[in-house]
C-alpha cells in the first residue's frame, strides 16, 4: 500500500471533529432567560430609565423572542447589560421538613365542596393548612401574606376539583404527590435567601387537578428585613 492510501485510510478511520458549538446569541431562549430580560425592564422602569410604553413595547418583545440575541437587543441600552452577570448562590432546601417541625394538626382548612373557597390578600398563615377541593375549587394565595413562620406545609387534596396554589418568586417551593388520573404539578423554587420562607405541598389529586407555582411580580417585602435582624442578633453575640 503506497503513502497516499494510507493517509486516506487514516483520515477515514480518525473521529470526526466535534462540531463548533453555537454562539451564544444563538442559542434558544429560556423561560429563565426571559424572567432575567424581564426583572431588568422592571428595574429600569422603576428608575425612570423606561417609559411605561416603552417597558410595555420591550416585555412584548421579550416573550416573542426565540433566542438569547434576541433579548439581549432590549436591554443593550440599560446599564445592567453591561454588568458582570453572577449566577445567584440558591439555597438548597430539602423535598421535606424535618420530622417534628411541622406539628400534623392544620392551623387552618379550605374547603369546597361544590362550591369555591378563597384564601388570599394580606394573611398570616399558619404552620400546616389544608385544603380540600371535592367538586369545587381552591384558591390559595400566598403571594400578599405575612410570613410568621419559616417553614409551611399545604396539604392539597382534589377530587374532580381544582386547587390553585400561588406563592411570591423570592421563596423556595417543594412538593411531594401525585395525581390519578388527574394532575399534581408543583414548580420548584430556590429561594436565594436563607431567611426565605419554604412552601411544602403535598397531596394528591384524584380525577382533579392540584397546581403550585409562583406569581410573577409579587415578592416578599420583608426578607431583607429578616436578614438584617439576623446579623444585629449575630453581631450583638460577638460585642
Amino acid at each position: 500500500m503506497d503513502l497516499q492510501k494510507q493517509v486516506d485510510l487514516q483520515k477515514r478511520n480518525e473521529p470526526h471533529a466535534a462540531a463548533a458549538p453555537a454562539p451564544v446569541a444563538e442559542l434558544r431562549a429560556s423561560d429563565a432567560d426571559r424572567d432575567r430580560i424581564a426583572d431588568i425592564l422592571r428595574e429600569a422602569l422603576a428608575e425612570g430609565r423606561l417609559t411605561a410604553d416603552e417597558h410595555a413595547e420591550r416585555v412584548e418583545g421579550v416573550l416573542k423572542a426565540k433566542t438569547v440575541g434576541e433579548l439581549e437587543v432590549f436591554i443593550k441600552d440599560l446599564p445592567a447589560a453591561h454588568q458582570g452577570r453572577t449566577t445567584p448562590a440558591h439555597t438548597s432546601v430539602p423535598h421535606r421538613p424535618a420530622a417534628g417541625a411541622i406539628p400534623p394538626v392544620a392551623d387552618e382548612n379550605v374547603v369546597a365542596v361544590f362550591s369555591a373557597a378563597t384564601r388570599k390578600g394580606r394573611w398570616r398563615p399558619g404552620r400546616r393548612l389544608h385544603a380540600y377541593a371535592i367538586f369545587g375549587s381552591v384558591e390559595i394565595d400566598l403571594s400578599e401574606a405575612i410570613f410568621e413562620y419559616q417553614q409551611v406545609v399545604i396539604k392539597a387534596v382534589s377530587v374532580f376539583g381544582d386547587v390553585q396554589i400561588r406563592v411570591p418568586e423570592n421563596v423556595s417551593l417543594r412538593g411531594t404527590g401525585g395525581g390519578v388520573l388527574g394532575n399534581f404539578e408543583v414548580r420548584t423554587l430556590d429561594a436565594a435567601e436563607s431567611e426565605a420562607p419554604v412552601i411544602y405541598v403535598d397531596g394528591w389529586a384524584v380525577l382533579g387537578n392540584v397546581e403550585a407555582r409562583p406569581k410573577r411580580g409579587k415578592f416578599v417585602a420583608d426578607i431583607l428585613d429578616r436578614v438584617q435582624r439576623k446579623a444585629e442578633k449575630h453581631l450583638r453575640k460577638h460585642l
